[in-house]
Parts: structure tokens; C-alpha cells; sequence
């Protein structure tokens, strides 16, 4: 193998190294989910029906409160990338001052929601069991936040694999007092839904308590452990952190919503509908962790060469990651297309809705491609804190193109539940070009 091949191959392999711990955390976060449901479940419909609910608002803050602390790995990266360890050390120290304020004034304007729960259209029994399983939720965002920022610092020096760790026992944690809490074993009570909201703070509690563990023992944080510079907190630092936190927060939510609302309007066709698409995305949604965690491999990676000024190897860098997405996603595109009557069968019975799944499958294989380019290049340009100008662009193809898109194909020219995903593949497209573009134009400014 020539040299340049070589090169090539470090790039592919040191993507994969970096991606696969973020993948694991997030399949263990989509067990936690499916155990919770699974037990909540065996309570009833309406508890089910209040842990829908109250997870859905949840779900909002809670991705905009983690987009707020990503922040803190391409600053760090691009800190450490450089030789600068003191300076990436400085912005530890920062980042443990500032954003435990942040979680607490986003904790009480989530809180004050609950004063709109009656107003959502939801049942009676529905809004007195999520009222407090979801404020317990609430207060477990002030303990997660400093794993935030810990977890964020960790991938800014290139390490995924700790937060990996503690991710993967707190859920073990989570599912063993969901067991205890919700059914009343072992003396305890049975506390129900609000059982498993007291499961995931223990579980928060202990995500902080555990990386901390890990700062003061393992040799990666040697130089923090020594650092005894006095940091201050200036005004500049803290626009920093937000001038590029909050536009990645407002990033996720745009995308949250955007699917809401397509489940929204294809609720309005019917039930059986949106059970389809409800199949579709829990589907799409495992392929969406696999490539996230190889975004955010690439953030790491284009920070930490971002500080060392090597253009040439940021380049390469997101080459690598194009090239192993779409790789991935022609062999997903070929599983969706290929087995779209088998795959909804283990979810449902109901041959219309498998009909209906089988037709939005097809949509979301060719989506995924688009949607796997969007991502990556997403993470390149958060890696060279280039994210305003993203956000901008995922408000556009989502909102002006998508939706509409969305509803004039389902309703205008009644095509069906597919126009839905239309909507959503032409979105994807759109975003996936602009950011393409951006980050061309990004690397001739460098």
C-alpha cells in the first residue's frame, strides 16, 4: 500500500475507533427507552399514554440542552489539536462554572410547561400521572448537565470510550430501578410511571458521580488533576460557548419538530397511518445512530486538526466519513427495499398497516442516503464551530421546503401517507447540498 493509501486507510480507521463508543451509548439509550415502554407498559394504556406524553415535551429540552454542550468539544479540540492542553484545560474549568447556571434556568422554564398541560388536548388521568413523572425528568437535566460537560471534554481530547461506559452501567442502573420502583419490589413501593422518573434521576445522578471517578484516576486527566491556574469567567468565553452551543441546540429541535409534525399530519390521514410511520422512523432511527456516532467522530477529528491549521488532513478526514456513510447507507437502502414486508411484521400484524410501512420504507432507504450526508457534513462544520449559517440552512429545507412540501403532496394531490416522507426526502436533499456547498466554501476560506 502507497503512502497516500495508507493515509487513507488511519483516516477510516481512526473514524470507526472514535464512532463505534457513540453508537453502543446510543443503542443503550434506545434499550433504556424500549425497557421503560415495555414496563410501563404492563401498567396500562394510560400510563403508557402519560410516558408518551410527558416525553415528548421532555424530549425537546432535553436535545437542546445536549446540542447547548456540544459546544465544548471542537472549542477543546481545536485547543488540544493545537499543543494548547492549558488552554483546553481553561475551558474545562469555564464550561464547570457556566453551564450548571444554563441548567438551571432551562430546568424552570421546562417546569413552568406543566402549567400548559391541561391545555394540550390530552385526558384527564393522562395529565395527572405525566405531570410529576415529568418534572422528575426535569431535575435530572442539573446532574446530567455535568456529565455533559465531562462527556463533551472527553470527545474534545479524543476519547468516547468513558462516557461509553458510564453511559451503558446508568442505563443497566435505570432498567434494575425501573423494576424495583415501578412494580414495588424488594419492600420497596409501587410507585408506577413516577417510579420510572425516580429511575432515570438516580441513574443521571450517578452518570456525574462516575466520570468524576474517572478524572481523578485515569492518566488522561493528569494535567487537569495539576492545573492549579486560577480560570476567571469573562464575558467573551461565555459568548463563545453559546455563540456556538445554542445554534447546535436549536439544530436538533428544528429536526425533532420537523418530524413531529409529519407524524402530526399523517395522524390526520388515520390511525393505521400513523402506526406506519411510526414503524418507519423507529426503523430510521437506528440507522440515524450509526451515522451520528461517525458525526461525531468527525467533529472530533476536524477540531482537533482545525487547532493544528492541517487542512489537508480535515479534508480527508470528511472523505473518509462521506465515503463510510454511503457505504453504509446503499447496504441500508438495499435491507429497506429488499425486506419492507418482512421488517414490519415483527412490529405489527395488521397487513394494512405492513402494506403502508412497506411503501414508506422504500421513501425512507433513499432518504437515508441524503439524510447520512447531511449529518456528516453537519459534524465537519460544527468541528470548525461553523454553525450558524448550518442552522439557518436546516430552518430553510425543513420548514419552507419540507413540510409544505409534506402537506401539498399527502393533501393537495392526495398521494397518500408517502407525500409525507416526500417531503421529508426533498428537505434532506436540500440541506444535504447546502451543507455540502458550505463546507467547500469553508475549506477555500481556510
Amino acid at each position: 500500500m502507497n503512502s497516500m493509501g495508507q493515509k487513507s486507510y488511519s483516516h477510516y480507521k481512526t473514524n470507526l475507533f472514535l464512532a463505534f463508543p457513540v453508537i453502543l451509548s446510543q443503542a443503550g439509550q434506545i434499550v433504556v427507552v424500549f425497557a421503560d415502554n415495555l414496563m410501563v407498559g404492563r401498567l396500562g394504556a394510560t400510563q403508557l399514554a402519560a410516558a408518551a406524553f410527558a416525553n415528548s415535551i421532555f424530549l425537546v429540552g432535553l436535545v437542546f440542552g445536549i446540542g447547548v454542550s456540544m459546544a465544548i468539544t471542537p472549542i477543546v479540540g481545536a485547543a488540544y489539536g493545537g499543543g494548547k492542553r492549558n488552554k483546553s484545560i481553561r475551558w474545562l474549568k469555564k464550561s464547570l462554572k457556566i453551564y450548571p447556571y444554563f441548567s438551571i434556568i432551562q430546568s424552570i422554564c421546562m417546569a413552568l410547561i406543566v402549567l400548559l398541560f391541561p391545555y394540550l388536548g390530552q385526558s384527564e388521568d393522562v395529565i395527572k400521572l405525566s405531570i410529576p413523572y415529568y418534572l422528575i425528568l426535569v431535575a435530572s437535566i442539573f446532574p446530567f448537565q455535568y456529565f455533559l460537560i465531562f462527556k463533551q471534554y472527553a470527545e474534545g481530547l479524543g476519547n468516547t470510550k468513558i462516557a461509553m461506559f458510564i453511559t451503558i452501567f446508568s442505563n443497566l442502573v435505570n432498567i434494575g430501578f425501573n423494576y424495583i420502583l415501578i412494580y414495588g419490589k424488594f419492600g420497596f413501593p409501587a410507585l408506577g410511571l413516577t417510579g420510572a422518573g425516580i429511575a432515570t434521576l438516580i441513574s443521571r445522578v450517578i452518570m456525574p458521580f462516575l466520570f468524576y471517578i474517572a478524572y481523578k484516576k485515569m492518566k488522561l486527566f493528569e494535567p487537569e488533576r495539576y492545573f492549579k491556574e486560577k480560570v476567571t469567567i469573562t464575558v467573551k468565553s461565555i459568548k463563545r460557548l453559546f455563540n456556538t452551543g445554542i445554534p447546535i441546540g436549536a439544530q436538533s429541535i428544528v429536526e425533532v419538530l420537523t418530524f413531529s409534525l409529519g407524524s402530526i399530519m399523517m395522524g390526520w390521514i388515520g390511525e393505521k397511518e400513523l402506526a406506519a410511520q411510526q414503524i418507519a422512523l423507529s426503523l430510521t432511527s437506528f440507522t440515524f445512530m450509526a451515522v451520528s456516532g461517525l458525526a461525531a467522530a468527525t467533529t472530533i477529528k476536524v477540531s482537533q486538526y482545525n487547532g493544528m491549521n492541517d487542512k489537508k488532513n480535515i479534508i480527508n478526514t470528511v472523505k473518509a466519513s462521506l465515503v463510510l456513510v454511503i457505504f453504509f447507507m446503499v447496504g441500508s437502502v438495499t435491507a429497506f427495499i429488499s425486506l419492507r414486508y418482512q421488517i414490519p411484521k415483527w412490529f405489527v400484524p395488521d397487513p394494512e398497516v405492513i402494506q403502508i410501512t412497506a411503501s414508506l420504507m422504500i421513501i425512507a432507504g433513499l432518504f437515508q442516503i441524503f439524510d447520512g450526508l447531511q449529518i456528516i457534513t453537519l459534524g465537519a462544520l460544527r468541528g470548525l464551530e461553523d454553525v450558524k449559517k448550518p442552522m439557518v440552512f436546516l430552518i430553510i429545507a425543513y420548514f419552507p421546503i419540507a413540510l409544505p412540501i409534506s402537506y401539498l403532496m399527502t393533501f393537495t394531490f392526495n398521494i397518500g401517507p408517502q407525500g409525507i416522507w416526500i417531503g421529508y426526502l426533498v428537505g434532506l436533499t436540500s440541506v444535504a447540498t447546502l451543507l455540502l456547498l458550505r463546507f467547500r466554501w469553508k475549506m477555500k476560506q481556510l
